[in-house]
């Protein structure tokens, strides 16, 4: 792995946790894709929303791919101490493209919980790699490691019931294979997740950009 001096980083975009109440935050970290590749997105799941469907589509503005969630309750003073460790990942990762195709879902589309889009990493492996060593720095500061392999999805819906209907099932067969583009990847970004009655929504605390090429 290439290591960069610090002041060849480029500087964060926004770091702005500043004071945070006592009782925790809801936090993940997370990359987005590119503007056009969200919208393309976007524009599938109004192809696929119907009335009374059972699936609580993601609104635009939360199409994100989760790399690590955090916990549910943490003192923003790890948080704090975790944002440096963020910038120094950041300044050992170059930019990379990630492609955003076909529709899939947890554990399966005849009956899933929920429903994403498939991502695939132009340069072999590089998204999978930046979860791995983003596992290793927040170890480094006491969150505990996933079990689980991690598993790289864009989530654009979530099942409320037992199942989908027959219409959504087919109208998920008919862009199953649908290509949204590729983005290319250049930070990430620590957010903290406001729970709602409807939808949560996420603010963004602190961005690290990726070293140029």
């Amino acid at each position: 792995m290439t290591h960069w001096a610090e002041g060849e980083a480029q500087r964060d975009m926004r770091d702005d946790l500043g004071n945070r109440e006592a009782k925790g935050v809801r936090a993940f970290v997370a990359v987005r894709m590119s503007e056009q590749v969200e919208n393309a997105v976007a524009k599938t799941i109004d192809e696929l929303r119907h009335p009374d469907d059972g699936v609580r589509w993601v609104p635009r503005a939360n199409l994100h791919i989760t790399l690590k969630f955090l916990g549910a309750a943490v003192d923003s003073h790890r948080l704090q101490q975790l944002t440096a460790g963020l910038r120094q990942l950041a300044l050992k990762t170059l930019p990379f493209e990630v492609a955003a195709a076909g529709i899939g879902g947890f554990p399966n589309l005849e009956h899933p919980r929920a429903i994403f889009v498939g991502l695939h990493s132009v340069e072999s492996g590089a998204l999978a790699a930046l979860a791995a060593r983003l596992e290793t720095v927040a170890a480094e500061h006491g969150f505990e490691r996933e079990k689980r392999r991690w598993s790289g999805h864009l989530t654009i819906g979530r099942v409320r019931g037992e199942s989908i209907k027959d219409e959504t099932r087919d109208a998920l067969n008919a862009v199953g294979e649908r290509n949204f583009g590729v983005s290319k990847i250049e930070s990430i970004t620590l957010y903290r997740s406001h729970l709602g009655p409807n939808a949560a929504s996420y603010e963004a605390l602190a961005t690290s950009l990726f070293q140029s090429r």
